[in-house]
């Protein structure tokens, strides 16, 4: 089963439950699942389906922090409520041993010595680690780890 049948079986499993907060943010995330595979023209690869839920995760993330710097906290808790629902249907994420071996592993790969270096890592460890790994963390780890070489 794919990603958007998982979710849209959710949805109508909090539609007949009368959860209207789980329901509308699936339908949300059902309806950008919907709109790329519409401008694909083609059914999305899982890793597509997953990048655009994380996409949705940090757009949640952005405004909590917003909400929270404004003093809305009752709409930050409305945001970080809808991030624990779509975090569900995200892979678990690498942790921080991980992502460092993996990292090491690709600066060894493409010979990057110094800072200046980072462009051509980031995207290789992105993509090995197949939307595993959060770009903050591993931009975090892969600036450390450069500024030491």
């Amino acid at each position: 089963m794919s990603l958007y049948e998982t979710i849209q079986s959710d949805m109508y499993k909090a539609m007949k439950s009368s959860d209207k907060f789980k329901a509308s943010t699936l339908r949300v995330a059902l309806a950008k699942l919907k709109d790329k595979k519409i401008d694909k023209r083609e059914e999305l690869h899982q890793n597509e389906e997953i990048k655009i839920i994380q996409n949705l995760v940090k757009q949640r993330k952005e405004a909590a922090d917003i909400y929270e710097k404004n003093d809305r906290s009752e709409l930050m808790k409305n945001e970080m409520d809808e991030l624990k629902i779509l975090s569900t249907y995200l892979p678990q994420m690498m942790s921080e041993e991980e992502l460092s071996i993996l990292i090491k592993e690709v600066i060894s790969d493409v010979g990057a010595t110094n800072m200046s270096d980072m462009g051509k890592v980031m995207p290789e460890v992105m993509k090995r680690s197949e939307g595993k790994a959060d770009g903050k963390m591993t931009q975090t780890i892969v600036s450390n780890i450069l500024q030491q070489a």
